[in-house]
């Protein structure tokens, strides 16, 4: 029997599938791909996490179902955290739950809070359950467009507010809520508290929800701290914040996530979340509590390895002739199509990147439509294969005629290493 399924119906083809499939292939036949894709931090978590996983894992009693709304040390651990880090005061029972993970808790809530026709506010370009949550559990989306908005401060402020304006007049029915994602995945875009006083202002005037992500709140460079959207006085009335310690520890694969603020909101979550999980792995929620509640040397270490990474990246490409704005915070840089390949595409582009260059990238397309002038380069790499990705896609601009300038004293080496061969 062949049915389309309707949730299925309204999910397109995964952009970023094309582009494994050609890397998956490109290294069956032995070719050295450095990828740049995926967002997956490389280094091992805190010695100090991994080893009170080891010891909690050894107790008989932790192999037990768990609590599906965090246990109360690690709840207690957010808010501990959000209090020294942001200096907002949370209750634990009411007003934190930990996921697993922010995506699941994302597509949790709005399976929580969605009806059929509710109309979500979304960034475009974004990342992709921003979106495709809300799609999933019935919404209609009516995006946000950020594509063209270069100013900083008060001039992006300014053109977003009156994005924000334009669909809240539009829309019918009258939006939901509006996801908002800064430190932004992908454009890597930062904002100040005052942007979220105006949100909120905004919101609470329309009745609108606010669902923040703060992924990348601790991944920053350059500037003040990222700021929560909590920070501004009353904003718990309307808004929750999805957190992760997937970037800032290293620990993407032991899906940790929370939630915070409004408790309208969180007990939403927490009921679909009751009959959907028991929640992580107990020995995971302790060593990720020894995470929060720890010494914290090793968030700098973190941000100073990102640091250098995204330099030698910026530097190597502006060498190649690609001129790339360094990222003020997160783990990627977002850059746009050089001129001469602007009409093919992000998707096409990203393929020629990795045919010719051996340089995996995530194409701008698969964030949003309009994304497509950009591709996402992650910086996951050391520096040795930094180094080397941007000497693969100088000599890869240089053969087309497009720049690069001259041969560095290693790119010479290698080219008489060819020779001899």
């Amino acid at each position: 029997m062949e049915q389309e399924f309707h949730r299925i119906k309204r999910l397109p083809p995964y952009v970023f599938a094309e582009v494994n499939k050609i890397k998956a292939a490109a290294r069956a036949r032995g070719e050295d791909i450095i990828d740049l894709g995926m967002g997956n931090p490389d280094q091992p978590p805190p010695e100090h996490v991994v080893e009170k996983l080891s010891e909690v894992a050894r107790d008989p009693r932790a192999h037990r179902y768990s609590n599906s709304r965090g246990i109360p040390g690690l709840r207690r651990a957010l808010a501990a955290y959000y209090a020294r880090r942001f200096g907002v005061d949370l209750d634990p029972e009411r007003e934190v739950i930990a996921t697993l993970g922010s995506k699941e808790g994302l597509a949790n809530l709005a399976q929580a809070i969605t009806s059929p026709g509710d109309v979500f506010l979304v960034p475009n370009p974004s990342y992709p359950i921003h979106a495709f949550g809300f799609i999933i559990a019935g919404a209609a989306l009516r995006s946000l467009p950020l594509s063209g908005f270069e100013e900083d401060g008060a001039g992006f402020r300014r053109a977003f507010m009156e994005q924000m304006e334009r669909a809240v007049r539009h829309s019918v029915p009258k939006p939901l809520a509006v996801v908002l994602n800064f430190p932004a995945n992908p454009t890597t875009r930062t904002v100040d508290l005052d942007f979220y006083g105006e949100i909120v202002e905004f919101c609470r005037h329309h009745g609108v929800y606010v669902i923040s992500d703060v992924a990348y709140a601790d991944v920053y460079f350059d500037g003040d701290p990222p700021p929560s959207v909590l920070q501004v006085p009353g904003a718990s009335e309307i808004a929750v914040e999805f957190s992760s310690l997937s970037k800032t520890y290293s620990m993407p694969g032991w899906r940790v996530g929370f939630c915070a603020g409004n408790e309208r909101l969180i007990a939403a979550l927490a009921r679909v979340k009751s009959y959907v999980d028991y929640g992580a792995f107990t020995p995971i929620q302790v060593a990720a509590t020894a995470a929060l509640n720890g010494p914290q040397d090793c968030v700098e270490e973190m941000r100073t390895r990102y640091r250098e990474r995204r330099d030698v990246l910026v530097q190597g490409l502006h060498g190649a002739g690609w001129p790339v704005k360094a990222p003020r915070a997160t783990m990627f840089a977002w850059a746009p199509i050089p001129e001469p390949f602007l009409d093919m595409g992000s998707l096409a582009f990203s393929k020629l990147l990795l045919e010719e260059a051996q340089v995996a990238v995530s194409p701008g397309v698969g964030f949003g439509e309009y994304g497509d002038g950009h591709v996402r380069l992650a910086l996951v790499e050391n520096l040795h294969r930094t180094r080397q990705a941007t000497r693969n896609i100088k000599a890869f601009m240089r053969k087309l005629g497009l720049g690069g300038g001259e041969m560095d004293g290693n790119e010479k080496n290698q080219e008489k290493k060819k020779v001899a061969q």
